[in-house]
């Protein structure tokens, strides 16, 4: 079977991965688990083809991959998808993974996304977190907030991605998407320049050292409204994470900047439903004067607390958003205890 057989079978199976390893037979992920397409194992010789097919339709070339043993990169074939690869080396031999992304932004009531977190496109000024683990669909998130502020607003948008995943058509708004590697060289590059692009919002893909952690915040600070993510799990853990990536002596300063710019923290993560497909929990942290104080004074450990006092600002836990799922009958209650932050104290809620 050549690559585009594959990547077809994988769109039309509602896939949301292919996998080509070597020693293994093609394989492709539906609703959390993996199912095989191809007849029998792939070996070398077929994996480097059918990666080499890969970079054909990118219309890129391997150097790097060859040279790193890692690559990404995104490419779309009409009328089917856009994908997202991620290609390198494992025992030697060359293998993939492939996402498989849609063409048009997915309707989040249809994914289960929360009002109050797609409400956040009103933000105007300040920084947005979606955080979450490696395939939690922060970058899903994302897009159907930008989705919301493309359709209600009338600004400019700027995208700094690696690799882009969902392509925005201008509406209200006008949509500059910059991939990384390609249309600029990183990722704090990019946002410097960005800062001079007459932005009114930026979505950055991800905040990876301390140089672009500051210059995101510096962005906020101006007035901008600045969506990034981080590979963290609740809001605490992101505070701390962004925090402890700066030198001890800068640390009270950007407690400080952090406390005044942050707006809200979104962590989120995808659970089973009962259905066989993924729901996602959400925890939403507002900032307030009580939480402010806490970042200030390095005392996040107090903020789970105040997030579970913060229902009528709008806040919500991640225990609270898993009891809501299951008291919607999406999830059973096996699942929600088993993704719990807090089992136990969920196993009494639960009865």
């Amino acid at each position: 079977m050549e690559i585009t057989d594959y990547l077809r079978l994988a769109v039309e199976h509602g896939a949301s991965d292919l996998f080509i390893v070597a020693g293994s037979q093609v394989s492709y992920k539906v609703k959390g688990t993996i199912r095989t397409i191809s007849e029998g194992k792939v070996f070398p010789p077929e994996t480097e083809r059918l990666i080499s097919d890969l970079y054909v339709q990118a219309r890129r070339d391997m150097d790097r991959y060859r040279q790193v043993g890692d690559d990404d990169f995104s490419f779309a074939l009409p009328g089917l998808a856009r994908f997202r690869v991620n290609a390198y080396r494992q025992r030697g031999s060359m293998a993939a993974v492939v996402r498989v992304v849609a063409f048009d932004i997915p309707d989040w009531r249809a994914l289960h996304i929360p009002e109050q977190v797609i409400e956040l496109a009103e933000v105007d000024h300040g920084m947005i977190l979606v955080t979450g683990t490696a395939g939690s669909g922060k970058s899903t998130t994302q897009a159907c907030i930008i989705d919301r502020v493309n359709q209600t607003r009338s600004c400019h948008i700027i995208t700094l991605e690696d690799p882009i995943e969902y392509l925005h058509r201008d509406r209200k708004s006008i949509i500059s998407q910059r991939e990384i590697a390609i249309d600029t060289e990183n990722y704090l590059t990019a946002l410097r320049s960005c800062l001079r692009q007459a932005p009114d919002v930026i979505l950055l893909g991800e905040m990876r050292d301390h140089e672009t952690i500051r210059t995101a915040m510096t962005a906020a600070e101006t007035g901008h409204l600045l969506i990034a993510t981080l590979h963290t799990s609740g809001a605490v853990n992101t505070i701390d994470r962004i925090i402890d990536s700066f030198p001890p002596v800068q640390q009270a300063q950007i407690r400080i900047q952090l406390s005044a710019v942050l707006h809200t923290v979104v962590s989120q993560q995808l659970i089973p439903s009962v259905d066989g497909g993924l729901v996602p929990a959400y925890e939403i942290m507002h900032m307030n004067g009580a939480i402010k104080s806490m970042i200030r004074d390095s005392k996040s450990h107090q903020i789970d607390n105040a997030i579970a006092s913060g229902g009528a600002e709008g806040m919500i836990t991640m225990d609270q958003s898993i009891l809501n799922l299951y008291k919607q009958g999406l999830i059973d209650k096996e699942t929600a205890l088993s993704f719990a932050v807090n089992e136990e104290q969920l196993k009494r809620r639960l009865g």
